[in-house]
C-alpha cells in the first residue's frame, strides 16, 4: 500500500528543501573556487555540499510527515536519506550541466539559430535529465516514507 500522493509531494518537497539548503553552501564554497584555475568548473563546484540542518520550510514539511516526533533509528534513516538525496541530486545537476556544456561546444549557444531538427535534439537530451531528477526524486521520496511510520501508523518504539 503506497503513499498518498499529497504525501508524496510533500516529502519530495522536503527533499528539495534539503538540496536548496546544502546549494547555498556549495554556492559559498563556490565562489572561492572561483579564482582557481585548477578547480573543476561545471558550475557546481568540485562536490556537494551536504547540510543537513533544515529550512524553515523543511520543518514545516517534516511535521506534515511525521506529526509524531521521530527520533533515533528513525531520525538517523531520515538524515541518511536526505545525504543520499543531495549527492544523487548534485550528480543529476552535473549530468545536465555537462549534456549542456558538450551540446553548446558543438552546436553554439544560440538556441535561436538551430534547426528545428537541432532544436528538438536540445529539448529532448534536456527532458531526459530533467525527467530522470523526476523519477528519482520520487523513488527517493517514496522510499523516505516507506521507511518510517506515517501519521497513520504511529511508531511503537
Amino acid at each position: 500500500m503506497g503513499a498518498d500522493p499529497e504525501r508524496i509531494a510533500n516529502a519530495e518537497a522536503f527533499l528539495q528543501e534539503a538540496v536548496y539548503r546544502s546549494r547555498e553552501a556549495q554556492a559559498g564554497a563556490g565562489l572561492w573556487a572561483a579564482g582557481d584555475p585548477n578547480a573543476a568548473n561545471c558550475g557546481l563546484g568540485e562536490s556537494a555540499a551536504v547540510v543537513l540542518d533544515l529550512t524553515p520550510r523543511a520543518i514545516e514539511l517534516f511535521d506534515a510527515l511525521w506529526p509524531t516526533p521521530i527520533e533515533g533509528e528513525d531520525l538517523a534513516f531520515v538524515r541518511e536519506r536526505l545525504k543520499d538525496w543531495i549527492e544523487r541530486q548534485d550528480a543529476l545537476d552535473r549530468d545536465r550541466n555537462h549534456f549542456l556544456k558538450g551540446f553548446r561546444q558543438k552546436h553554439g549557444f544560440d538556441r535561436s539559430a538551430y534547426s528545428d531538427d537541432l532544436l528538438r535534439t536540445y529539448e529532448a537530451g534536456l527532458e531526459a535529465v530533467n525527467a530522470r531528477v523526476t523519477d528519482e526524486r520520487r523513488a527517493t521520496a517514496e522510499a523516505l516514507l516507506s521507511g518510517l511510520p506515517g501519521p497513520e501508523a504511529p511508531s511503537n518504539a
